[in-house]
């Protein structure tokens, strides 16, 4: 949270001091606006990139989202005070008013929730009619949200608070079944009002301003967030690969440039570049953070950028003896890396975790249990950690892309190394394998084999003859893919 408000506040100070020192606004009033509109991220897009390349639990993944939550919080505000600042005679009363009303409403609409929501669900679910609990659903947020209009406040401000009202009650598991449809039918429709925005003559005829713009904002957006999220402790790449997935502009800034538009603080020419702008950023999000990885990955072999991490993270690392070997280098210290951890100390085996995340760090060190900070598929990482000395390397990273990089490093740096790596999918098995990894292990296929044995023994069969069966169903499971 404390992150994201960083980068919101920094955001919108910068564009707006430099906006209006260039003169690409009158005053720094519109400064602020445009600030606003440019400092939020697209919840959409970067949420389907990250689900589509599996990097939902990632470290970086998990980072993006969380300031991407913040920023959709924050829009309900800036919704409410933004439109404010059209009185500039009166511009501290405005303010406050403008904030009291936001501040009354929300309590109103918590207490509604608290008390009065939950009660009335209630009663409709008793009902066990669907359509009645649908009807009920949709009639609340509209309600809420004409309500917000009618105090002066945006409609988009209490669509979202309604939103949140209904997530506190018990059925909003079915409240969010029921309007996923919706929801999805609703989100194409606004993607296509943004598409029916833009204008393609505007584009064609200031494309060199429009592309200028796109290279200013999402180079200017990445230098803003990077080092906001490397002084939370966490590694070079990740914040990188976190800085470039949110660069663009969001889909939710569209409502506050209306908003902007219809107040007169952007004339209609600077709307139809902004416009044109950030559906650019949009549709280039997916090929930026596919790129993303290897953009951060060759920034770390830069020779002035490598000296410097390794002399910062060295002071986040347990000193390890220089004759450090025989030992097992396990990537990623998370619900697999730390199995694997526990099953080798209890072995007797000297174990080295590699980390990037500052939370997985705080739980070595009090285990004590040696680690280096930083990014496992980092040449110089592997190097620090004397893998070409390791007797076995387990490569446990959630992120497919840093999983095939560091075994491509180990093998490498160690050939003849025991490589054992966890895949997600059998698409990825079978890239590994041919990558030359000696044994891949698919968590979800592993665990789907513990529950059906289990489901067996509890039938009656004999522990002896269930396991023989989850023998010879993993073996020809692996078998055949190996061959595919």
């Amino acid at each position: 949270l404390k992150g994201s408000l960083l980068q919101i506040s920094i955001t919108i100070a910068l564009v707006a001091l430099l906006s209006f020192a260039f003169g690409w606004v009158t005053n720094l009033v519109q400064g602020i606006f445009l600030g606003a509109i440019l400092s939020l991220s697209s919840t959409a897009v970067v949420l389907k990139t990250l689900t589509e390349r599996g990097e939902v639990n990632t470290v970086h993944g998990q980072i993006m989202l969380a300031i991407l939550i913040a920023q959709d919080l924050a829009l309900g505000l800036m919704l409410a005070i933004l439109p404010a600042l059209n009185q500039p005679g009166n511009l501290v009363l405005a303010l406050t008013i403008a904030l009291g009303k936001a501040i009354i409403f929300v309590a109103a609409a918590l207490a509604m929730g608290y008390w009065v929501i939950p009660w009335l669900m209630k009663r409709v679910v008793e009902t066990e009619n669907s359509e009645l609990f649908l009807l009920t659903v949709i009639a609340l947020c509209l309600g809420v949200a004409l309500l917000t209009a009618k105090l002066g406040l945006s409609i988009e401000m209490g669509a979202f608070v309604a939103g949140l009202t209904i997530s506190e009650i018990d059925y909003s598991d079915q409240a969010l079944a029921k309007v996923i449809p919706l929801r999805d039918t609703f989100a194409s429709l606004f993607f296509a009002s943004i598409g029916m925005l833009v204008e393609p003559n505007i584009i064609f005829a200031n494309i060199g301003v429009i592309l200028g713009l796109v290279t200013l904002v999402m180079l200017g957006k990445a230098i803003v967030i990077f080092p906001i999220i490397w002084q939370f402790g966490y590694s070079f790449k990740t914040a990188v690969i976190s800085s470039l997935g949110l660069n663009q502009i969001g889909e939710f800034s569209f409502v506050l440039a209306l908003v902007a538009f219809d107040l007169g603080f952007i004339p209609q020419a600077s709307y139809l570049l902004l416009i044109g702008t950030t559906a650019i950023t949009l549709m280039i999000t997916p090929i930026i953070m596919e790129f993303a990885p290897e953009i951060a990955q060759k920034l770390t072999n830069v020779a002035f950028i490598s000296k410097f991490l390794e002399k910062r993270d060295q002071k986040r690392s347990i000193s390890l003896p220089q004759t450090i070997q025989d030992h097992v280098v396990v990537a990623g210290y998370g619900r697999v890396g730390q199995v694997i951890v526990t099953m080798m100390q209890n072995q007797g085996y000297q174990v080295l975790a590699i980390e990037n995340s500052e939370a997985a760090i705080q739980k070595l060190r009090q285990r004590k249990i040696p680690y280096i900070f930083g990014d496992a598929d980092a040449e110089l990482v592997l190097e620090k950690a004397h893998l070409n000395k390791a007797k076995a390397l387990a490569i446990a990273l959630p992120d497919p892309t840093s999983t095939r990089i560091l075994l491509k490093l180990a093998l490498k740096i160690a050939p003849h190394l025991s490589i054992v790596v966890r895949a997600h999918t059998d698409k990825e098995i079978d890239i590994l394998t041919n990558m030359g990894a000696m044994e891949v292990v698919q968590p979800e296929f592993e665990a789907a084999l513990e529950m059906g044995g289990q489901i067996l023994m509890r039938l009656g069969e004999s522990a002896q003859k269930v396991n023989s069966i989850v023998q010879t169903i993993r073996h020809n499971r692996y078998l055949s893919l190996r061959k595919n």
